[in-house]
This record gives C-alpha cells, sequence and structure tokens, in this order.
C-alpha cells in the first residue's frame, strides 16, 4: 500500500507506511525532521513505535553526518536464515530436546561461552580494526570488563529481549532455521560511548535541539570519522556473531538429523545500521532503524512475534523508503505494560503449537504485545514481495 500519513511540521517531510502509529513516535519523527541534517525526507515503516533516542522503524537520511542515538546500542542488530533440505516429515512429535540442545549450545541472555569458539584468523581480523578505536579512545576500552575476553567470547551468543533462534516450516513444510541478534555487550558500549560524545562536542549547541538525544557528529569533525570505524566495526562483529551462531545451531541439528543440507537461500541482514547510499542525485548516511534495505530484488527477512507468522521477502526497491522496508511486526505496548497486562497462562495460549519458554520471565515477548504481522505486511505491499511464509515450531529466547 502507498503511504498512509505525512507530518508535514519539521523541515522535511515524514513520510509513514500505516496509520497506526503511537504519540510518541509521532513526536519523535517530528522532532527529528527539524534537524538540519536531515534530507530530503524521513520515511517510517509499518512496524514504527517510540524508541530509544529514535523512532524504531525509521529510514533517516542525513547528509554529511551522523546521529548515534539514531543508530542506538544493538548496533548492527539483524537476523540470519537459511533453508534446509529437510522437511516437516522428519522432525520428532516432541521438538523439546532440540530446543534444550539449542540452548546449551548457544549462550542466552548475559551469558558468553566459557572459552572461544570462532576460528582465530577471525578474531585477529575483528582485533586489528578495533586496536585504532582502542587507541584513541581509551575512555571506551575502560567502559567494558575484561574486554579481550567478553567480546571474543560473545561471539555466537544470542542475547536477551527480543533476540531468538527459531526452526520455521515454510509453505511447502521445508524446515528453516532463523535467527535475531547484534554486536552485543561491545555493540552497546560503543553505541553509548559516541552517543555521549555527541552531546559532549554539540556543546552549547545541544540546547538548541528539540531533544539531546538527536546529537549528532559532522563529517570533518573531530569524532567523525572514529565513530564510522567504530559503527561499521560493530556491524561486521554483528554480522560474524549471528555465522556463527547459525553454525553453532547447525552443528545441534546434524547430531539429529545427519543427512541435510543447506540450500541455496541463506539471508544475513541488518536491521539497526548505518550505511552510505545514493538516493535523490544524493550521497547520503543512510540510518536504518529497525528498518531492512530492499533494493530491487534483495531478499529480507521480516519476523513476527514467537506465535505468529515471518516472512522472506524480496525488495522492490521503492524510492521514497529509500530501498526499505520493515523489520518485524512493530510492539505495540511496552515491556512493562505487557507484563502488567499478561501472564504466563496467556503466553502459554497465544503460543500454542510452538516449543519454547512458557514462564513469567518471557511474557514481555508475548505476542500480544506486538503489532499484527498480516496488517505490517499489508501496508508495505509498495516495498516487498513475499517469497516464503514461514510458521515457528521452535523459539529460543534469551
Amino acid at each position: 500500500m502507498p503511504i498512509k500519513t505525512i507530518i508535514t511540521k519539521g523541515r522535511v517531510p515524514v513520510k509513514i507506511y500505516t496509520d497506526d502509529i503511537d504519540s510518541g513516535a509521532y513526536d519523535q519523527l517530528t522532532n527529528i525532521s527539524q534537524l538540519p541534517i536531515i534530507t530530503p525526507h524521513i520515511a517510517a515503516m509499518p512496524d514504527v513505535h517510540q524508541g530509544i533516542g529514535a523512532t524504531v522503524g525509521s529510514v533517516i537520511p542525513t547528509k554529511n553526518a551522523i546521529i548515534p542515538a539514531a543508530v542506538g546500542v544493538d548496533i548492527g542488530c539483524g537476523m540470519n536464515a537459511v533453508r534446509l533440505s529437510l522437511n516437516a516429515d522428519k522432525l520428532p512429535d516432541s521438538l523439546k530436546q532440540v530446543r534444550l540442545a539449542i540452548e546449551a549450545a548457544v549462550p542466552v541472555g548475559f551469558n558468553m561461552h566459557k572459552e572461544d569458539v570462532v576460528k582465530r584468523s577471525t578474531i585477529n581480523t575483528l582485533m586489528l580494526g578495533l586496536e585504532p578505536i582502542y587507541e584513541r579512545h581509551p575512555a571506551l576500552l575502560k567502559m567494558q570488563r575484561k574486554p579481550f575476553i567478553k567480546w571474543v567470547r560473545q561471539l555466537g551468543t544470542l542475547g536477551g529481549g527480543n533476540h531468538f533462534i527459531e526452526i520455521c516450516l515454510d509453505e511447502n513444510q521445508d524446515v528453516w532455521i532463523m535467527l535475531h541478534s547484534g554486536s552485543r555487550g561491545i555493540g552497546n558500549n560503543i553505541g553509548q560511548y559516541f552517543i555521549n560524545l555527541a552531546k559532549k562536542d554539540m556543546g552549547r549547541h545541544l540546547a538548541q535541539l528539540p531533544h539531546k538525544d538527536l546529537a549528532y557528529f559532522t563529517q570533518g569533525a573531530e569524532h567523525f570519522e572514529d565513530y564510522v570505524a567504530a559503527v561499521h566495526w560493530a556491524q561486521d562483529y554483528a554480522m560474524i556473531n549471528r555465522r556463527e551462531m547459525m553454525t553453532l545451531v547447525l552443528t545441534v541439528l546434524k547430531k539429529v538429523f545427519p543427512h541435510f543440507s543447506i540450500t541455496k537461500e541463506a539471508i544475513n541482514c541488518h536491521h539497526n545500521y548505518v550505511s552510505i547510499e545514493s538516493h535523490f542525485g544524493q550521497q547520503l548516511y543512510i540510518t536504518r532503524k529497525g528498518a531492512i534495505r530492499a533494493g530491487e530484488g534483495e531478499l529480507g527477512i521480516i519476523p513476527g512475534s514467537m506465535g505468529a507468522k515471518s516472512f522472506i521477502v524480496k525488495g522492490k526497491g521503492n524510492p521514497n523508503a529509500f530501498c526499505s522496508c520493515s523489520h518485524g511486526a512493530g510492539r505495540q505496548m511496552s515491556r512493562t505494560a505487557a507484563k502488567k497486562r499478561f501472564n504466563k497462562n496467556d503466553l502459554a495460549l497465544q503460543t500454542s503449537g510452538v516449543e519454547c519458554r512458557k514462564d513469567k520471565g518471557v511474557v514481555d515477548e508475548i505476542p500480544g504485545a506486538y503489532k499484527d504481522i498480516d496488517k505490517v505486511m499489508e501496508n508495505q505491499s509498495d516495498l516487498v514481495d513475499v517469497v516464503h511464509t514461514l510458521k515457528q515450531v521452535v523459539c529460543v529466547k534469551g
């Protein structure tokens, strides 16, 4: 469907692919549209909702500048999915042991591996990129506990919140593995550090911004290139983290189903990141805060909640959306509100048929806390085509 709402209160318009937008997100988008670095407009996806620093589900084009709080602290957060040469009829009646085996292989929450699980060559390559950042910003190093152990051993780990690992079935009953995670603790540290540094660098000009979280680095400023290097390092880390997790999950499944292979459809995409792209005749920094790139023919992943459908999509390259689409269903209530409204019995009912945790620790991730994924997909028919529809049968949460 086409753009449904346009905000015209700022310097540039905000084009929104839904009319289901909360007041907090509306205000955040209005604020950011007033910045002099934004051009030519902002796009908001149909899963749009209020976020921290900037609106989740927004695509923010900036000229010669980047807003660290818009990129956020889970830098490079995104999705990985592969289709297996395995059909549903090969799965056991009970998938509990499979879920427990995945949980044993992939640390969740704040946990990390007890020893390095990635190749030393991968670690060394990452180290080479990180050392210059540490040299120029020793305060960043001091933020981290056991930094040269923790970030290495968090490679191949899930984290918490809305991060997950799922086994899904598509419309042909083929098995998929799908997972969602980002740059873990070190990405959080990099995000926090440069968000605060941007506020400090703006000094007295900070008071002139619509909100202090909209502090930005301009190209040529002292810390601009360092932030660009750090954020791209964290995005690479996140990509490797998902790849290593996928390897661990496939190793678990090989023990149960030794004769499957991975098909050619394998997707590893960010939905919380910044990249340099050309749009409307300009080279811009495009920040996708809870949105994926959906260039013409590009494959992407749009997950629903832990009891709903998910989608493998192909982008249409819509220019007004800066070749983007939604990154999921989008929350319709906060985690606090979800915990007040729902209990573990509600969770068990809404995740019926899915092998997953059904305790109060994950009630904030209940499907009822999210928007209707079917409506979200309907609202972005101008942005993507659906290639596969997935339904999870196993869900591992942090």
